[in-house]
This record gives C-alpha cells, sequence and structure tokens, in this order.
C-alpha cells in the first residue's frame, strides 16, 4: 500500500488487528482486459485514501460500525494473465474466508470477482449472486479473452445455482438472446424504476447465501463517474442504499466486492462515494437486520 493509507478509514490498530477483525478489506488493484478508460488499478487505493474522510458513525444505524473490526489485508500481487489472476484471488480469498473473515474485495477491474465467487461457492455450496451493474456481463469470449471483464457473469454463471442482475442497461444482441433463451434473471434499469418488478418477491425466489458484486458503472454519473466503461441512466444514491438494505436483511451476504472504479486524483467525489457505499455496506452487514433500518 501507498504510505499513510495503509487501512480502510485510517482506524486505530485497535480495530485493524486482523486477528480479532471480522471484516478484511482485499486490495485487487488488476487491470488487464479494459476495453474503454483505464484506471481500475488505481481504484482500491484511491478507496483507501478517501476513506480517511469518512464519518465512522452511521446516522442511519445509529452506531459506528468500524468497531467489529476491519482490518486491511496488503493489496494482491497478480499475474498478467487473467485465468492466473483469478486464480491468485480464489486462493487468497479462500484462506480469509476459512479463517472465518467476512471478505470486502476492492478493484480492479470486473474479472477479480470470478475468483471470488470461486472461493466462496466452495465454502456455500448454494451460493446465488447479486450484480449490480450496467453492463449485463455475459459474454463468451471478449477481445480473445473468455475471461475479459465483459464475460464475469458467464464465468461465474458456471459456478451458482442462481444469479440477479439488475440495473443493467447495456447489453448485445447475443446477450439478449442467451437471457431470454435461458430464462436468466436480468432486470433492466427501466424495468426496475418503473416497478415492473417486485424486489422482495424476486429475492424470495432465490437461495439465501449471497454473493453481492458490484461495477460501480451500475451508478449514476452524479453519484461515481470515474469508471472505465460509463452508461448514463443509473442508480441514485438513496435507491441504490435502499435495494441494498432490503438484499442484506432479507439474505445472508456472505462477501461482497466494489470494482471498476477508476483512481482519478481530479474526482475525488467517486472515490468517497465508493468508500462510503463500502462502509455503509459493512454496517449492512453486521446491524441491518438487528436495526431493521430503510434509508
Amino acid at each position: 500500500m501507498v504510505k499513510g493509507i495503509e487501512n480502510f478509514l485510517d482506524l486505530e490498530k485497535e480495530y485493524t488487528d486482523i486477528k480479532r477483525a471480522k471484516v478484511v478489506i482485499l486490495p485487487v488493484p488488476y487491470e488487464r482486459t479494459v476495453t474503454f478508460g483505464i484506471g481500475t488499478s488505481k481504484g482500491p487505493y484511491s478507496i483507501i485514501f478517501a476513506s480517511r474522510h469518512l464519518e465512522l458513525y452511521d446516522e442511519t444505524l445509529n452506531l459506528e460500525p468500524y468497531r467489529v473490526g476491519i482490518a486491511t489485508f496488503p493489496a494482491l500481487s497478480l499475474p498478467d494473465e487473467p485465468y492466473d489472476a483469478i486464480n491468485t484471488v480464489y486462493e487468497s480469498t479462500k484462506a480469509l474466508i476459512q479463517d472465518g473473515k467476512f471478505v470486502v474485495s476492492l478493484g480492479g477491474e470486473h474479472t477479480i470477482s470470478v475468483g471470488f465467487c470461486k472461493a466462496l461457492v466452495e465454502i456455500y455450496p448454494s451460493l446465488c449472486v447479486i450484480q449490480l451493474d450496467a453492463h449485463a456481463d455475459l459474454r463468451e469470449n471478449f477481445c480473445g479473452s473468455p475471461y475479459n471483464h465483459a464475460c464475469t457473469m458467464a464465468r461465474i454463471r458456471e459456478y451458482v445455482t442462481d444469479a440477479l442482475q439488475i440495473g443493467i442497461r447495456s447489453m448485445s444482441s447475443y446477450e439478449a438472446e442467451i437471457i431470454y433463451k435461458r430464462d436468466y434473471k436480468v432486470f433492466t434499469m427501466d424495468m426496475f424504476r418503473s416497478k415492473e418488478i417486485d424486489l422482495e418477491k424476486i429475492l424470495d425466489s432465490i437461495g439465501n447465501d449471497i454473493f453481492l458484486t458490484i461495477d460501480v458503472d451500475a451508478f449514476d454519473w452524479s453519484v461515481i463517474r470515474s469508471t472505465g466503461t460509463p452508461e448514463p441512466g443509473g442508480f441514485l444514491w438513496g435507491e441504490s442504499l435502499h435495494l441494498l438494505s432490503l438484499i442484506f436483511r432479507k439474505k445472508n451476504v456472505v462477501g461482497f466486492d466494489i470494482v471498476e472504479l477508476t483512481g482519478n486524483g481530479r474526482d475525488i467525489n467517486s472515490s468517497f462515494a465508493a468508500a462510503k457505499l463500502v462502509y455503509k455496506l459493512i454496517g449492512f452487514k453486521f446491524f441491518a437486520k438487528l436495526n431493521k433500518c430503510e434509508v
């Protein structure tokens, strides 16, 4: 890590001891298969740096989530080839999960989520995935690789029993055909906003153990704009938190990641929003059911 930003939230040692911390932040600065904007390798550092300026008190939960203990793992050193990088993420994540830690992975491009999912599904065989994203990511192969970031959900669906994709507003005709033929639970932003879908009913239709993967291009540019493959019309801050709190209250989220933020020193807003999102979700994980929070 860069000197001065060694741990998420810049916490005192009492709360960052990896032996007692319930949460481990795992920075994964991987950038290999990006296809438009660059800078995802800087995403984890920019999130951790911005997190130093967050208030530790959560006004919705009425408590300080950091007290569960949040340790920050050293950034992974990753090989260039996507398949090898995925396996490195898998091995590192699995070791942390087996040690009883709730892992939060910070990308890096979306490809890293495949390794995280692979580790979780070995421990939670009925694992389901919820993806918030602007893109369907269901291509079988893109730019010569089945492990391109545009193929992430195609690879993840090879591991899990079910997946729910929300906020989609960009896909190819091939992906649209796959969604139709296989009856995938893929919901566009238009469907979400028009109340065409009953989210509680849909959540009830999938398994209880959830891996949550969030590509920051799921958000509207007024919330997060520094991302490699931007799409207009994404989630606003309040509506995203309402959805996410519902997921955490109804399901057992066993790990989550935040990916595709491009570190941009001129856009501190995006990094701050991503850092606050991470902290909000940690709070939801450990306290949302206790507080039955509505946001």
